[in-house]
């Protein structure tokens, strides 16, 4: 397949910079797969479920892992994002400005509360830092980092839980699984009461997951590696509503990422580990039936899962229509259901 098959038209004024008011009043752009659209919104959400359906969201939470500071030989400014540790206090990490970072390259934070030196260069432009500090690692960064926002949203965000889903628990991620943002306590609880069952996972998002497609055909773009963690519980919980004629109904890409991680072998387990899985047409989604999702970039690998549950040309012309109706696009945008 090629790349430019995934390709749609976004005007600029349609990326959200700023979350909806309330979380749950984003717009709710429902796709059938046996046919047709309607437009509604989050908070109506529960008149598409079903009793016996079972929602499967990512509980990752957005560690703090933007940290300003400065070259010591220099005194220059410096923006490192943390990506995963490797070992120990050794970390992945996106360094900015990048060029000057070469290894040996020594780095101060919080007036020196925290020091690094880059180590190694990554093959995708990545630096590879060691940090040295005295104390809590978590406390000194929940003092020292901030909330990574992806590279299109400009505007300060004034409250930084808006960029965490509010199940969010396990720490690990540089971005949030944004199609849980739309969720709120009640709405949860409203879901629970008319039978539809939550089960969890997680999957750490990483900063890849902008990355863009840079190949021509599909097939020879590398994916970035994410770590991700299913429960026999919640492997249970999909097999039992399988077995009631109830619906899987994935919470965001990277929800689908991690069951078709592990139902790689044919038959969902559970297991846990790095990924890089490529989902993309004509692969069939093994493990879900329906999917709630943000709209994506154009030419993306998150379109591209997409369109493994739906037919591309279907796609495309529901976002189209999501287009002209001015829906707002990406983490902070409007949502879409596949039932």
């Amino acid at each position: 397949m090629k790349t430019a098959d995934f390709d749609y038209y976004l005007p600029p004024e349609l990326i959200a910079q700023h979350p909806a008011q309330r979380r749950d009043e984003s717009r709710l752009l429902v796709l059938r797969k046996a046919g047709g659209i309607a437009h509604s919104h989050f908070y109506q959400l529960p008149q598409y479920l079903k009793p016996g359906d079972l929602l499967v969201l990512n509980d990752t939470k957005v560690r703090p892992a933007r940290l300003f500071g400065e070259r010591e030989d220099t005194g220059s400014s410096v923006e490192v994002v943390l990506l995963h540790p490797v070992v120990g206090d050794r970390w992945e990490t996106l360094v900015k400005p990048g060029k000057k970072a070469k290894p040996g390259t020594q780095l101060s934070f919080g007036g020196g509360l925290l020091k690094g030196e880059v180590l190694s260069t990554s093959e995708s432009g990545g630096r590879t830092i060691q940090f040295h500090y005295d104390g809590s690692w978590e406390e000194l960064l929940g003092k020292l980092g901030e909330v990574p926002l992806p590279p299109y949203i400009h505007e300060k965000l004034d409250d930084p839980e808006r960029y965490q889903t509010v199940y969010a628990k396990e720490e690990g991620s540089a971005a949030a699984p944004t199609a849980g943002l739309h969720f709120t306590p009640e709405l949860l609880e409203k879901l629970q009461q008319q039978g539809v069952e939550l089960t969890y996972l997680t999957l750490h998002v990483g900063l890849g997951t902008f990355r863009p497609v840079r190949t021509e055909a599909v097939e020879e773009h590398k994916m970035h590696a994410e770590y991700f963690s299913v429960s026999q519980e919640t492997v249970s919980a999909i097999r039992a509503c399988r077995e009631r004629g109830g619906k899987v109904v994935a919470v965001g890409t990277t929800t689908v990422r991690a069951l078709e991680s592990a139902a790689k072998d044919g038959e969902l387990a559970a297991s846990s580990g790095w990924t890089d899985i490529f989902l993309y047409p004509p692969y069939k989604l093994k493990t879900v039936d329906g999917l709630i999702t943000n709209f994506h970039f154009p030419r993306s690998t998150l379109l591209m899962l997409v369109s493994c549950l739906v037919p591309r040309e279907r796609l495309l012309a529901a976002y189209r229509e999501a287009v002209e109706k001015k829906y707002r696009f990406y983490s902070f945008g409007d949502a879409m259901l596949i039932i």
